[in-house]
């Protein structure tokens, strides 16, 4: 017969071995959860931590050479804010079906012609300031006459710090901004048909009866 202090000792020895067992079962099934998620998750689809906050100010010089644009004078507006760039070749793909929603007018979009000059322009020197925007310019408007324009109007953030402040990772990004000036969505990366019908139209449609 075994006596009681064995049995005490056999059941913590139970229950230590269970333990063992348990903890890395709940630490995988932890990790699995964990995959599962990011997996349903769109990688394109990042959380910005400017989602609902107020959509940094800037002033740049416009594609068209007009007064300096100021997301300021869009207030009252629910609008669409696109970083693109001529050397960038998502931005191709994307194009068209900018183009295409443009001709809805359901939004103004504005583009932030992003770091157009590149290292490469300025192999043989360093541009001017003036020079190096009106060569911006120059090349931006030759893209837009060839691809067509979906956009209201472009500023160009040459040096790319209005990029910053966005939190730009690369181009192209969409980013849809309330009457308020608040951005309510972030896209990195294409915008396609599918998104737009899906997401972004519910999303403006809903923005513009508040």
């Amino acid at each position: 017969m075994t006596s009681p202090a064995v049995r005490r000792r056999r059941g913590r020895v139970d229950d230590h071995t269970m333990k063992k067992f348990l903890i890395p079962l709940a630490l995988f099934l932890a990790l699995v959860a964990f995959l599962a998620v990011g997996l349903k998750r769109d990688p394109r689809e990042i959380p910005s931590p400017l989602i609902n906050k107020p959509a940094p100010a800037f002033s740049l010089p416009t594609l068209e050479g007009k007064e300096p644009f100021s997301p300021q004078s869009l207030q009252g507006q629910v609008w669409m804010l696109n970083v693109w760039a001529t050397w960038c070749v998502a931005c191709r793909e994307e194009h068209p079906v900018l183009v295409a929603f443009a001709r809805q007018n359901a939004v103004p979009i504005v583009g932030l012609s992003y770091k157009e000059i590149q290292p490469q322009d300025e192999a043989n020197g360093k541009l001017a300031p003036e020079a190096k925007l009106q060569l911006a310019r120059d090349r931006s408007l030759v893209w837009l006459s060839r691809h067509g324009n979906p956009y209201a109007l472009s500023v160009m953030d040459l040096d790319g710090r209005v990029g910053i402040d966005y939190g730009v990772y690369g181009v192209p990004e969409t980013y849809v901004i309330d009457r308020q000036g608040i951005i309510r969505y972030k896209r990195v990366g294409v915008v396609t048909p599918a998104l737009l019908s899906e997401k972004i139209l519910p999303l403006i449609r809903e923005l513009e009866k508040s």
